[in-house]
């Protein structure tokens, strides 16, 4: 559209130049002396180029509208396309978060002399998060590790490797959603906190009217899932 128009212009330009030197030819025969007859007649022609120019002047004003609207129209489209993309982000975990939530505190208990000690395992780290989740927590990190849907939580030792990083405890778990709702979730009777704090595992849960969930900083790759060839 914006093509078009310009090549419109530029038509409109060479006609309107063609007409004004049409016009300076006419006033130059006329003071050479003409016939009377063709006198009027070049001044009824004189009259029409005017016109005829007016025309052209009206229709580059129009044009030159349809240039500035067409202009704001991909400002505006671009504008539609960069908060697509800003929500796109958010909903993909890419962008740093706050809210009201809650924050967990998992860490081990110490055992006494000559007892055995239990340790967090990832197990216990995903119970808390699907519980979170299922909760509507919209938003859940563990030590700062944003939590995806790709989000690998996996033993590794006496640490736990979440995103490919190595935690040790104690776990700081922060989630963002309905404080009561997700504070309740966790414990209820017979739910988690009372199930880890049966095998040793100290829980701490506190509501916050704002906690913050950082954006996911690890690598982002596809190497079996691809695009849907459509048609």
């Amino acid at each position: 559209m914006k093509k078009s128009i310009y090549i419109s212009i530029a038509t409109v330009s060479l006609i309107l130049g063609l007409m004004i030197s049409f016009q300076f030819r006419t006033n130059s025969s006329i003071a050479g002396g003409i016939p009377t007859e063709r006198y009027q007649e070049l001044t009824l022609e004189k009259k029409q180029v005017e016109t005829d120019i007016t025309h052209l002047e009206e229709e580059i004003v129009d044009l030159t509208a349809k240039i500035e609207e067409a202009r704001k129209g991909r400002t505006e489209a671009a504008d539609v396309l960069e908060s697509e993309l800003d929500k796109i982000k958010l909903y993909a975990g890419l962008t740093p978060v706050e809210g009201p939530g809650v924050e967990i505190v998992m860490d081990n208990t110490p055992a006494p002399p000559g007892a055995g000690s239990y340790n967090i395992r990832d197990d216990d780290l995903l119970k808390v998060i699907n519980d979170l989740r299922g909760a509507g927590a919209e938003a859940i990190s563990i030590n700062n590790q944003r939590i995806l849907a790709t989000s690998e939580v996996r033993q590794a030792g006496n640490h736990i490797n979440v995103n490919l990083t190595r935690l040790s405890p104690p776990y700081k778990i922060t989630a963002i959603g309905n404080p009561g709702t997700l504070k309740s979730s966790l414990e209820i009777k017979g739910g988690l906190v009372e199930y880890l704090a049966a095998n040793g595992t100290q829980v701490l849960v506190q509501q916050s009217d704002n906690v913050q969930v950082p954006a996911y900083s690890g690598p982002l790759r596809f190497d079996y899932a691809k695009h849907v060839q459509r048609g």
